[in-house]
């Protein structure tokens, strides 16, 4: 028998994208082998995102596209976040699908795979640890770019008001770090040149089982040898003790970036989203790491239009922005999520003020990124070569993280490849740079 085929599609975030190279790699280890498109796959699967209104509508018009082209007798499987949220709802709304499997199942879903006709999906009643326990042990397929995430932990303890993954992914579960560190040695291994750590609130690692400490784990990760880079994602601000900002920026690994996840700037405001902090503590935050490394990039994500937000907290924000000069940020719009909090609070605003503020933070922070680039115009940077496309070389220095924020275009390079390079342009979120050396 030919071994059936699998096409995987996954939507969501980086921590959905680790989720998939664990599926891939357990479908491999079971026969399955990668469909070159979804048309001839005898089983096609959708790794979903539930995190605001927007993702599941992508992931809705994803299953829908799929299940249009997809062969009349091939699979459709819906796993990750809307699997597990709203299973039911997926299995009595779209009969197109045949399995719903909700996270945390890497190992026991193959065999429900093998003979799907006439399978009635098994709803996941809760975490075990020997459901985490598969992450350290299942094999990663080699990446197909330079970067590679890893997902130190699953789950989140905070319990912010506008928020749904902790009803959806569960409590934060820590990975141990040797097993972190046994991942990243085989990324690297396989080609891999830079890592970014994961995780929904990455610098509580190790609060909820005593596994370790953040520094701990971060500085044994950096120190995996042949790794050329190193960068972390989703920093809570109240976590983030001066011995994390140290290790990171005392360490010639670790890039000396800090994805800042501050949300808004108005105290009164992030009270009501369970949050702490205010305007004048996120600036004090982004002083003592520019104190330790001055030339530090920094990104954070902002809500827009969370319940009750006033046109003064609004332009708090703005202020906001023009006094910290991020190099980068992400403006989120309000999401009304069934379960939470601020899905019961009053002064719910309306989804075109939304758009329209969003839209107003959005063009204020285009113009901070633009001349943050422009500032860069004559420094030689490290470079790593993400991609070749019809000529054109793509990286990023430690400044630019990968996927979301903006690119240099370079006049030569290879995928994979370190290069010094010298930046001449800059425009709008990409720069421009020459080789220097390679």
């Amino acid at each position: 028998m030919t071994a059936p085929t699998v096409w995987l599609t996954t939507l969501g975030c980086s921590k959905n994208q680790v989720d998939s190279d664990k599926i891939t790699a357990v479908l491999g280890d079971s026969g399955y082998s990668n469909a070159v498109d979804p048309e001839s796959a005898d089983v096609v699967m959708v790794n979903t995102c539930a995190f605001i209104e927007e993702a599941r509508k992508e992931s809705i018009e994803t299953i829908l596209e799929l299940a249009a082209v997809k062969r009349n007798d091939a699979k459709l499987v819906v796993m990750g976040c809307m699997a597990q949220r709203y299973e039911q709802e997926l299995i009595e709304t779209l009969p197109e699908v045949d399995a719903v499997i909700g996270l945390g199942k890497y190992s026991g879903f193959v065999g429900e795979l093998d003979d799907l006709t006439g399978w009635q999906p098994v709803k996941f009643t809760g975490f075990r640890r020997s459901q985490m326990d598969i992450l350290d042990v299942i094999k990663r397929p080699t990446p197909s770019t330079p970067f590679a995430y890893v997902k130190v932990a699953e789950g989140c303890d905070k319990a912010c008001a506008f928020c749904a993954i902790p009803l959806i992914r569960g409590k934060q579960r820590s990975r141990a770090g040797e097993g972190i560190v046994a991942e990243i040695e085989g990324l690297v291994e396989d080609g891999v040149r830079e890592i970014v750590l994961v995780a929904q609130d990455l610098a509580a690692y190790g609060r909820d089982n005593g596994v370790g400490a953040i520094e701990g784990l971060v500085d044994a990760c950096a120190s995996v040898d042949g790794l050329g880079r190193m960068r972390l994602y989703y920093l809570f601000p109240r976590e983030i003790r001066q011995g994390l900002i140290d290790v990171m920026v005392g360490h010639k690994t670790i890039a000396d970036y800090f994805d800042l996840s501050l949300q808004h700037s108005s105290s009164r405001l992030l009270r009501s989203m369970r949050r702490p902090g205010s305007g004048e503590k996120h600036l004090e935050l982004i002083g003592r790491i520019r104190s330790a490394s001055p030339d530090a990039a920094t990104r954070s994500s902002f809500v827009v239009g969370f319940p009750g937000e006033t046109d003064d907290e609004l332009e708090d924000l703005a202020e906001f922005l023009e006094s910290a000069q991020l190099d980068w940020a992400g403006f989120f719009p309000y999401s009304r999520e069934e379960g939470t909090h601020a899905a019961t609070m009053p002064n719910q605003i309306p989804r075109d003020v939304i758009t329209e503020r969003l839209r107003y933070l959005q063009g204020i922070q285009d113009d901070i990124t633009a001349k943050k680039n422009a500032a860069t115009v004559g420094r030689t940077l490290s470079v790593l070569v993400d991609q070749v496309e019809e000529g054109q070389a793509v990286g990023r220095s430690y400044r630019e993280a990968p996927e979301i924020d903006g690119m240099i275009l370079l006049d030569t390079g290879e995928a994979g490849q370190w290069v010094s390079v010298s930046i001449e342009g800059a425009y709008g979120t990409d720069l421009t740079g020459r080789v220097v050396a390679s």
